[in-house]
């Protein structure tokens, strides 16, 4: 069935997007309306249940947020800072208690105590000065700390139009096969946290037989911890339009999606601006350059929903569909978009072809490590004394980002969740026997992913952290696959009644609920859950065997 919905939302394609018209519908009120309904349930000939299936899954267009005014940021960095319970409690004195929302994650993780009214972010002390935020009186931009230890490539200011022309001008005079060559000699990754080689993506797009072709940036940054797209969607807006460009060159696809959370206002309006820019000196558009090639961007707000991080439930919530993962395969690059031959990359990874292309393959891939080339963001919350976004070389020991680079902690931290909710959970123990790199991370037992460090202080029940994640997955789950689906509650219902009623689970039975969920999920999110619960159950044993029935017992 959802098949033969993809290619019924392309006939419209993008120009006229179900998605988009759900969102804005919703936007009016604040409550999507029967007559709303029905009129874009004709316009886009789609059935009810269709709309509905779609409509009741996203945070954004739930009519349970119908009355919010402001929203708390429910992130794990938030949750571990401490922040959100008095933040509550001073929007209280401005809100009712139906009025305040809560979202995931604002990325604000640097400084905590986000959140958002408006149309627009906060978080630190903003909360001091809410008067003047209710009254549109100020705008307060977030600041945090970029770094750099090794190689500047994701960082290196922009250039300027003319640079960017220069290595346009030299993509259209070289052969794609010589290009393609490029990408293959950079050894460069998805960074996304699969750390899939992206010149086999572009290839096999470009070799599938197809009328249309799409590249899809993926900007759903939803990991909480992690806000280093949103850096390079604010700060390096240029080289990720740049990146897709180039991206789309490669694959012979003509036009661009930006899916961006709407947890990012900022981003998406600094994007646009940098989409017009790009369109006044010809680097986008028709005929780009006289090339003969043809590239066009749209951006679509995504409604809340992290499974969209995921790419083949991207694909379908840009359909207008409920984001449930894809059995695969067929792979994106063969069967995407409407069914159409298309490319997804996160945002980082698109943003470092700029400099492979600038620099050359060999260049880039002289960067880091034999396995893991090139350098990786990585984002730093308020527990350091250094918060901020670093680039490091691949292979940079982590204990130079934790102490050099982050300044150590503001105070004890015995665990630091690293790669989002999916990552491993890492003991300060372990820092000396880690580099950031895929391999490093994966023989140790753990996950790189986002690079993202959300930090567990001592004085943090490890118990309650882990139920955090378990109801994390069980909101966020499409539905699509019992283990996820059933597991990430069942998961949650025991670790809570243990927490808070003296039950004691039984070992056995949280050892195969792990298992099931690691080897029958259809996605990460439900695959990946067990990895971080492991670690705790390694890691901090001691802390947490008083939950768990002993094997007397």
């Amino acid at each position: 069935m959802s098949k033969n919905l993809s290619y019924l939302s392309g006939r419209k394609g993008l120009s006229a997007n179900l998605f988009e018209e759900l969102g804005t519908a919703v936007q009016k009120t604040g409550l999507l309306q029967e007559s709303d309904m029905e009129r874009i349930r004709q316009e886009f000939l789609v059935g009810k249940a269709t709309l509905h299936g779609t409509v009741s899954f996203y945070d954004f267009l739930k009519p349970e947020n119908q009355h919010k005014k402001v929203y708390v940021c429910n992130g794990s960095a938030c949750l571990c800072a401490g922040t959100q319970p008095e933040l509550k409690e001073k929007l209280s004195r401005h809100f009712e208690a139906h009025e305040i929302g809560e979202m995931c994650c604002l990325g604000r993780c640097h400084e905590n105590a986000a959140f958002h009214y408006g149309g627009k972010n906060f978080s630190g002390k903003a909360i001091d000065q809410i008067e003047e935020i209710l009254e549109e009186e100020i705008s307060l931009e977030d600041n945090y700390q970029v770094g750099v230890y090794g190689t500047p490539v994701l960082t290196l200011p922009f250039p300027g139009f003319s640079a960017y022309e220069d290595i346009l001008k030299s993509c259209f005079q070289r052969p794609i096969a010589e290009l393609s060559e490029e990408l293959k000699k950079s050894g460069l990754r998805g960074r996304g946290g699969a750390g899939f080689p992206m010149a086999i993506k572009l290839d096999s797009c470009r070799n599938t037989p197809a009328e249309q072709r799409f590249i899809v940036c993926n900007a759903d940054e939803g990991d909480p911890g992690a806000y280093s797209d949103r850096y390079l969607l604010e700060k390096r807006p240029y080289s990720v339009l740049l990146g897709m460009v180039i991206a789309g060159y490669l694959a012979d696809a003509t036009v661009g999606v930006l899916y961006i959370r709407g947890e990012y206002p900022e981003s998406i309006s600094v994007i646009e601006s940098a989409i017009s820019e790009m369109e006044k000196h010809h680097l986008i558009g028709e005929d780009i350059l006289g090339s003969g090639f043809s590239f066009h961007f749209k951006i679509i707000r995504a409604q809340g929903a992290y499974i969209c991080g995921e790419e083949t439930a991207l694909l379908s919530s840009i359909e207008g569909q409920r984001p449930e993962v894809r059995v695969r395969p067929p792979y994106p690059a063969q069967k995407g978009l409407f069914n159409l031959p298309t490319v997804v990359n996160n945002v980082e990874t698109l943003a470092n072809l700029p400099f492979v292309m600038a620099e050359g393959g060999n260049a880039y891939g002289a960067i880091g490590t034999e396995k893991s080339r090139g350098t990786k963001l990585v984002s730093l919350d308020g527990y350091f004394r250094n918060p901020g976004i670093y680039e490091v070389d691949m292979g940079t020991p982590l204990s130079v980002v934790v102490h050099e680079l982050g300044g150590g902690f503001k105070q004890a931290v015995k665990a630091m969740h690293i790669g989002g909710p999916l990552g491993g959970l890492v003991p300060v123990s372990k820092i000396d026997d880690l580099s950031i790199d895929f391999e490093s991370f994966s023989r140790e037992g753990f996950l790189l992913g986002h690079a993202s460090i959300i930090c567990i202080p001592e004085n943090f029940p490890m118990i309650l952290y882990i139920e955090h994640l378990f109801e994390f997955t069980a909101h966020e789950s499409c539905g699509k696959c019992f283990p996820c689906r059933l597991g990430s509650t069942r998961g949650k219902e025991m670790l809570h009644k243990a927490r808070t009623s003296g039950y004691t689970i039984d070992r056995k039975l949280m050892d195969d609920l792990l298992e099931t969920l690691e080897i029958g999920s259809l996605c990460m999110l439900g695959g990946g859950l067990p990895l971080p619960v492991k670690n705790a159950l390694e890691y901090f044993e001691e802390e947490l065997k008083v939950y768990f029935k002993s094997e007397q017992n």
